[in-house]
Parts: C-alpha cells; sequence; structure tokens
C-alpha cells in the first residue's frame, strides 16, 4: 500500500493508524511550503541564524550544519526544526530576495530565466521565435554613413538580445 503521495510526498493518514492529526499537520505543513511558495533566498549553504517559523530557503552547494546533505532542497523552518522537500521537474519558486522566479529543471535550479514561444503585452506580441540573419547595410548608389552606422548598431543590438540569429 502506498503511504505518500506521489509528487509532494505528503502523507497519508492510514485507517489503523494512531495519532492521525500528526499525519495530517505534517501534509499540512508541505502543503503550505509547496503551494504557491515564496523562498527568502538561494544564496546561503547554511543555515539562517534567525529563522522564522514557515520560512523557506533554497539550500546552495556544499550545504553545511543543519543543511549537511540536503544541497539544492528546500528547507523549511517549521515547530521549531528543519524540515526539507527535494525538488521535482517544474517546480517554481519566487525569490524574495532577487525578485524572481527560480524554477527546477533538468536537475537543476535555472534562476532568472524565463522560458516561452512567445512574450506577449495587452494580447500583442512583442518579442516571438528568432528570425533568420539579416547581413549588415553595405553598398548601394547613395552612401549615407550615419544611417548606415545605426542600422548596423540596430542590428547588432538585435543579434545579442538574441532576436535574430549572428
Amino acid at each position: 500500500m502506498v503511504n505518500q503521495t506521489p509528487r509532494l510526498g505528503a502523507p497519508y493518514i492510514i485507517s489503523t493508524q494512531s495519532q492521525k492529526e500528526v499525519t495530517h499537520n505534517m501534509a499540512l505543513n508541505m502543503l503550505d511550503a509547496l503551494v504557491q511558495p515564496v523562498v527568502e533566498t538561494a544564496g546561503l549553504s547554511v543555515p539562517p541564524v534567525s529563522p522564522f517559523e514557515g520560512g523557506l530557503w533554497l539550500v546552495a552547494g556544499v550545504a553545511t550544519g543543519e543543511w549537511l546533505g540536503h544541497d539544492g532542497e528546500i528547507a523549511q523552518y517549521i515547530g521549531g526544526v528543519w524540515q526539507f522537500h527535494v525538488p521535482f521537474e517544474g517546480m517554481q519558486f519566487w525569490l524574495n530576495d532577487d525578485a524572481m522566479v527560480a524554477q527546477y529543471r533538468s536537475g537543476m535550479w535555472h534562476i532568472g530565466i524565463v522560458t516561452a514561444n512567445k512574450l506577449e503585452v495587452s494580447g500583442q506580441q512583442v518579442v516571438g521565435p528568432q528570425q533568420p540573419a539579416v547581413g549588415d547595410a553595405a553598398g548601394g548608389a547613395t552612401i549615407d554613413i550615419e544611417a548606415r552606422v545605426a542600422l548596423n548598431d540596430l542590428l547588432a543590438v538585435c543579434r545579442s538580445h538574441g532576436l535574430i540569429a549572428p
């Protein structure tokens, strides 16, 4: 018989179990940590000196102290002790200190990276898939150096932002 949920690992209450409230409260604490989560920071490899009740931290690499062996996991300070949650593919957090999203993909955390096929503002696409390469301005019957320089600068910026291929 399975004794926990498949994705979050929250414990199930077993019909013959005594002190069912302990299991139920544990599951509620996990939900409190993992549903619409806000992590204080992803930059600590040691526990904060004064953690607050219910606070979450993303454990940085080479963790020490009470976080030893929990690199990349989510540390939750609850009931005066640390609980750790193993991330799963697609898990996302808001990082409070950096004001950006962290997402767990392919076995690692990606911080501040948003992936999409397009970006829309007010229903209008403003950025889409990368377009084919565009050559620099050259030639022509009448040469306007300033216009050519401005156009080439614009093309260079579009290339550096990945909007057009190099």
